[in-house]
């Protein structure tokens, strides 16, 4: 039962450290960047104890490279001598150092092939290492981009529904409106109807008569003739011609 809640429990931190990195995958992805200086350090200090054994091994062959030289000069100067039994201990030697030359070249032969292939491995590794978090950093640009872009969509999106389910609105105001201006209109047209013409139309005739009559008056007085009527006598002054006769 505890070992079920424990497994719950970590199931749950999983998911939780799932998200986070989900979200976050530049820190992520510095992480590793730092994992694999670490481990790029920690396997230079390994190369390094090897290349030391391979100086080391490289020193023994020298020395014994030495000792060979140095046994064959006496072994020779000994048999030319003469001195059978000293030229036979130094052969003796001599094939002794030589039969160890042998093997320490032997190993440092490995050796040396073991740090060319460590170092390969190494560069290798760090290059095909490198090539990943250059594509993780490609990939997490173009995942900012897709991001991006389905984020303006969603917005154009929503934009759109918006403008759309505006319309049942837009349509109501234009029927508002267009039930109001055709009230004012009726209510224009019959306050038109209900005005009284007769008064006006009396006036407007007694105006046009009083009009013609003193345009008459003043054309008989002045002796023009009036177009469409019959030319007046100018006025006499009968006052003055009854007082001569």
């Amino acid at each position: 039962m505890f070992s079920r809640l424990g497994n719950l429990i970590k199931g749950f931190f999983s998911l939780f450290i799932s998200g986070i990195e989900k979200r976050n995958p530049e820190a992520l992805l510095e992480l590793e960047q730092e994992n694999l200086r670490k481990q790029i350090a920690n396997f230079n200090q390994g190369l390094a104890t090897h290349a030391g054994l391979c100086e080391r091994i490289m020193g023994q062959v020298r020395k014994l490279e030495a000792e060979q030289k140095d046994l064959r000069a006496k072994t020779a100067a000994h048999l030319r001598a003469g001195n059978k039994s000293a030229a036979g201990q130094y052969a003796l030697r001599l094939q002794t150092i030589e039969s160890q030359l042998e093997e320490n070249r032997k190993q440092l032969e490995a050796a040396e092939g073991t740090y060319k292939n460590l170092v390969k491995a190494r560069d290798v590794a760090v290059q095909t290492a490198r090539a990943k978090i250059e594509s993780l950093k490609g990939a997490i640009n173009d995942m900012k981009m897709n991001q991006a872009m389905a984020e303006i969509h969603e917005m154009a999106s929503g934009m759109i529904t918006s403008i759309g389910g505006s319309g049942d609105t837009l349509n109501r105001l234009h029927e508002m409106v267009e039930e109001e201006r055709t009230k004012a209109a009726g209510r224009a047209r019959v306050a038109k109807d209900s005005i009284d013409m007769t008064n006006v139309n009396v006036q407007e005739a007694e105006m046009n008569a009083l009009a013609d009559q003193a345009l008459a008056d003043f054309a008989a007085r002045e002796g023009i003739s009036i177009e469409g009527s019959t030319p007046a006598a100018p006025a006499t002054r009968t006052m003055g011609a009854q007082s001569e006769s």
